[in-house]
């Protein structure tokens, strides 16, 4: 991956962690066309729903439906967050396509980091989560199992308890990672959680600075980032700026940046790190994502028609930045308006048609020309627009009378 970035795989929670805070009588089959959109675009790791109880979640009633009518692509994994053996049991006539993760992979430890939080959410207290902690590591070590993780929930803060500084998330990792060394299994990764939107840059990069400089054999790392107050993208670079590529980041988002849950307090305003604002500022940063740009806006617009609403992210209102000659505006475009307008970008100029246009004549440029012609717009080692008779000079300041030193500098 360029740039020394870490190793970044994504998993998309829409059809989860997205329609748990949405209406109940969404159709069914509104959400097989989302999904089998989703599975055409590129992404690889898909989290169908959950299997819990229609009770307290009663969006994903009818989960089995839906799994048994879309179409599959290959090369996607899809997951199912599954909690307790009754939901495996579901989750099982259903696999595959579906591949059942819980119980495997290495040991781990957690906890939330607000009793309060977890007790509303799982009806279990910070301490009940602890306790399981010894037997844990205690059957960890019955298995032979060699490497482990730690990890905490509401990590930065919590909309019931207030604000958690950087020292007391690190003191939880710090005791979690003790047991393990004390067992003799070594501590491989962590992941931080932020169900209530609590997350900051600065906090991100002192916790994951702290994390490799303290415990070098941590090399996975996962973020689940809720975007209450606008920082999970802004944390999620944080991440990667922080993180090498000796590391693997696991990062979560939602297609729209819908999401939340009812048991924070924000409600839908918790939402999550946007996919496709996600996926566009990666391109941007030079890596890869096989993602296709136009196809995943297409499932933001799916997925707004379904709620009757617009979501919350931007690459879908105003596109992705125009990369090609071919996607550049128009130049003589005239004004664009509303968010109806601005799908111009996909759909073409037959959108903006009709609107204002201020200017008096067509609009030129010698920039223009350029890009007609193939010739870079800016020509860092040529003589455009530098040495052009427009771009002022040194010699200019001389025609208005100014006074310049011998080095060709405004004299003071």
């Amino acid at each position: 991956m360029a740039n020394n970035y870490p190793n970044i795989i994504f998993t998309e929670e829409v059809m989860r962690e997205g329609m748990q805070i949405e209406s109940a009588s969404i159709p069914s089959e509104d959400k097989v066309e989302l999904l089998n959109a989703l599975s055409q675009t590129g992404l690889q790791n898909i989290v169908v729903g959950s299997f819990v109880s229609p009770k307290y979640t009663p969006q994903m009633k009818r989960i089995e439906e839906v799994l048994a009518n879309f179409k599959p692509e290959e090369g996607v994994t899809y997951l199912a967050m599954i909690p307790n053996e009754r939901g495996m049991e579901r989750a099982r006539a259903f696999s595959p396509p579906l591949t059942l993760s819980r119980g495997k992979g290495s040991p781990r430890t957690s906890c939330h980091q607000c009793d309060i939080f977890t007790r509303r959410n799982y009806n279990r207290s910070q301490m009940k989560e602890m306790s399981s902690w010894v037997k844990t590591i205690a059957s960890a070590k019955e298995k032979g199992a060699t490497e482990a993780g730690i990890g905490t929930n509401a990590t930065f803060g919590s909309n019931f308890l207030g604000d958690f500084s950087v020292d007391v998330s690190w003191t939880f990792l710090k005791k979690q990672h003790e047991l393990w060394d004390a067992a003799g299994i070594k501590v491989t990764s962590v992941s931080v959680g932020d169900p209530m939107g609590w997350v900051h840059p600065n906090k991100v990069e002192e916790l994951f600075t702290r994390i490799k400089r303290h415990w070098p054999d941590v090399k996975e790392f996962r973020a689940h980032l809720h975007n209450s107050r606008g920082m999970a993208i802004t944390s999620a670079y944080t991440a990667i700026k922080t993180l090498d590529s000796s590391d693997t980041l696991r990062m979560e988002g939602t297609l729209g940046g819908v999401g939340g849950c009812p048991y924070c307090g924000n409600g839908q305003a918790t939402g999550m790190m946007p996919t496709e604002d996600f996926m566009h500022m990666l391109e941007g940063m030079g890596i890869e994502t096989g993602v296709n740009m136009d196809k995943l806006i297409e499932c933001v617009w799916l997925l707004e028609r379904i709620l009757g609403r617009q979501a919350w992210g931007h690459v879908s209102r105003a596109g992705p930045r125009p990369m090609t000659k071919e996607r550049l505006f128009s130049a003589n475009a005239p004004f664009v308006e509303t968010l109806e307008q601005a799908k111009h970008f996909m759909y073409g100029p037959a959108l903006y048609e009709g609107g204002i246009t201020p200017w008096t004549e067509a609009i030129d440029s010698p920039y223009l020309e350029r890009l007609d012609k193939g010739q870079p717009i800016y020509d860092l080692n040529g003589n455009w627009p530098w040495q052009e008779d427009f771009f002022p000079k040194v010699a200019d300041l001389r025609a208005e009378g100014v006074v310049v030193n011998n080095k060709g500098e405004v004299a003071a």
